[in-house]
């Protein structure tokens, strides 16, 4: 591969991982979907190169690092909020406590309503 090839490669690439840092930081979870499809297509060509890791490709790797862990952070908080919610259900089903003696005791979150029609 010639190094203008090579070059483009690593633009490529480097555009890329900043516009799924920007969509990370901001939250912006629908587009990076498609931004790791299109981060797998391009590592995948830089990995059929079979290239020694030289200098011009370790910025691209510091980067892949660094957003790495924001996507690690991302669905970390992902789960943390599902967790949470599931928590939250849970209290609305039902409420433990326990007594004086440390025995658990339930009581029934569910709520009956009604709607009563008058003439």
């Amino acid at each position: 591969m010639a190094a203008n090839d090579m070059q483009g490669l690593i633009d490529r690439l480097d555009d890329l991982l900043e516009s799924e840092r920007s969509s990370l930081l901001s939250g912006n979870l629908e587009k990076i979907g498609p931004l790791l499809e299109d981060k797998q297509k391009l590592i995948d060509r830089f990995n059929a190169l079979d290239l020694e890791r030289g200098p011009e490709l370790e910025s691209v790797h510091r980067k892949l690092v660094r957003n790495q862990e924001l996507l690690d952070g991302a669905l970390d908080g992902i789960r943390k909020v599902a967790a949470r919610m599931a928590a939250m259900r849970q209290v609305r089903q039902a409420l433990e406590t326990y007594d004086q003696r440390g025995k658990r005791q339930t009581v029934d979150g569910a709520v009956v309503r009604k709607i009563e029609k008058r003439a």
